[in-house]
């Protein structure tokens, strides 16, 4: 039996890929230590993302594969995640205990955003990250009803000046429907709705946050601005169904984004398809097309990479 080294378990670490970064952990920089004793080897790795439901799968997947190494009696392979801050504009201070803002946007209203946004902000809970959502749509707030909120409800006031935003289901939400009435329409001019998106982002008690998520309104106003302008935002999701009309919209909520956020994460196509208990097969009523072609003909160099279908 030969005696094993790191160069051995590096070896057989860079034969697996991690589906999230398509990078084997190795070339991603997530190994922070080897530690050989005689035949039994430990290995500590850190992820830069939430990885709570996958972490353990893949801990045993190469704790498995370094054991099969000659001289290898036991291996332990131990993965933590750290959830680390990404590069907003420079020129804008960052949000207390905030680490990464993530705006959700769509230039068009009635494709799913909202939508979009809860179960993104849902979905990283679930993956472990600490996550908020701040409903940036003060003319039509939805994210209350989204996480099940009563009417009514009314956040707490922290030494006279903080909102205490209102957990549900893992998340920290707030939103302009906890100062008002749900049959009270705001009749606000524009200075007026940018400062109150503002309060509700800078006066808000977040709870050391790896993400905000923001739902944005739609169109590329007043609220857009004061966003790219105030707020260190990190990224942004764009939203759209594959119909033309749909995709005129998002196309502008993108540029936008390019000029002033400068990163665009990923963009979002719902309405896939459509199915009914009479009907064998899913049916794809809406041109596909439309949405594939739009990446196409862009040429910016901060097009997504990930495009999520649902």
């Amino acid at each position: 039996m030969s005696a094993v080294n790191r160069a051995a378990v590096e070896a057989v670490l860079r034969q697996y890929t991690d589906p999230y970064l398509n990078q084997d952990p190795v070339s991603a920089g997530c190994v922070r230590d080897i530690e050989v004793q005689g035949d039994r080897v430990t290995v500590r790795m850190e992820l830069g993302y939430a990885a709570g439901l996958f972490k353990s799968g893949w801990a045993q997947m190469l704790q498995l594969a370094i054991e099969g190494l000659d001289g290898v009696s036991s291996a332990k392979v131990e993965i933590s995640s750290v959830i680390a801050a990404h590069k907003a504009q420079a020129q804008i201070p960052g949000l207390a205990n905030v680490k990464n803002v993530v705006a959700v946007a769509s230039g068009k209203g009635g494709v799913g955003k909202s939508t979009t946004a809860a179960n993104l902000a849902l979905a990283l809970a679930r993956e472990g990250a600490k996550v908020g959502i701040l409903d940036a749509d003060i003319y039509g707030p939805s994210q209350g009803i989204m996480f099940g909120i009563a009417e009514g409800t009314r956040p707490k006031i922290k030494d006279q000046k903080w909102f205490v935003p209102i957990e549900s289901h893992g998340v920290e939400v707030m939103s302009m429907a906890f100062l008002t009435d749900d049959n009270t329409p705001m009749v606000w001019r524009g200075p007026m709705v940018s400062g109150a998106l503002l309060q509700l982002v800078t006066q808000t008690d977040w709870g050391n946050l790896d993400y905000l998520v923001i739902d944005m309104p739609p169109g590329t106003g007043d609220i857009q601005l004061t966003l790219a302008q105030k707020v260190p935002v990190a990224g942004a999701v764009i939203v759209t169904t594959p119909q033309d009309l749909a995709l005129l919209d998002a196309r502008k909520a993108w540029r936008c984004s390019a000029r002033s956020i400068s990163r665009c994460w990923a963009w979002w196509r719902t309405w896939r398809c459509t199915s009914a208990p009479t009907v064998a097969m899913p049916s794809t009523c809406l041109a596909k097309a439309a949405a594939r072609s739009w990446p196409a003909s862009t040429t910016s160099s901060c097009w997504p990479r990930y495009r999520c279908r649902c």
